[in-house]
C-alpha cells in the first residue's frame, strides 16, 4: 500500500478565494510552509505528528495547488509522511497518517470557505 495519497476536489468558489481558505487552514493546523508561489496559487507544507491536538504519529508534506475550473476551482492535493530528518517515508509509517491530515486539511478549507 503506497503511503502518498493524492486527491482532488472541485468547489464552486474562484481560486483567489479557495486558495486564501487553504493557507488559513495551514495556518490553524500550524503548518510549516516549505515552498510558495501565489501567483502560481499552490505551495508545499510541512505538518507535525500533532494536529489540533491529535496524535498522528508521523509528520507530513502536502503540496497543493489550486486551478481555476469553469467559474470554480479545483484543489490537487499529494501528502505523504516523513521520517525524523524530514525525508519522504518509504516503509514503516503508520497507517492512515496521511489521510488524516488530508481530512483535517480539507475540514478545515472547506470551514474557512464557509465563514466567507
Amino acid at each position: 500500500m503506497p503511503f502518498e495519497v493524492h486527491q482532488e476536489k472541485t468547489y464552486t468558489q474562484e481560486r483567489g478565494k479557495v486558495y486564501d481558505a487553504a493557507l488559513k487552514s495551514v495556518e490553524k493546523l500550524k503548518g510549516q510552509m516549505v515552498k510558495s508561489k501565489p501567483e502560481e496559487f499552490q505551495f508545499e507544507v510541512k505538518f507535525d505528528k500533532t494536529l489540533l491536538g491529535k496524535v498522528l504519529g508521523d509528520r507530513t508534506q502536502m503540496t497543493c495547488v489550486v486551478q481555476a475550473e469553469g467559474e470554480g476551482s479545483k484543489v490537487v492535493m499529494d501528502i505523504y509522511p516523513l521520517d525524523a530528518v524530514g525525508r519522504k517515508l518509504m516503509f514503516g509509517a503508520r497507517k492512515g497518517v496521511s489521510e488524516e491530515a488530508l481530512r483535517m486539511f480539507l475540514e478545515n478549507l472547506e470551514s474557512n470557505l464557509h465563514q466567507d
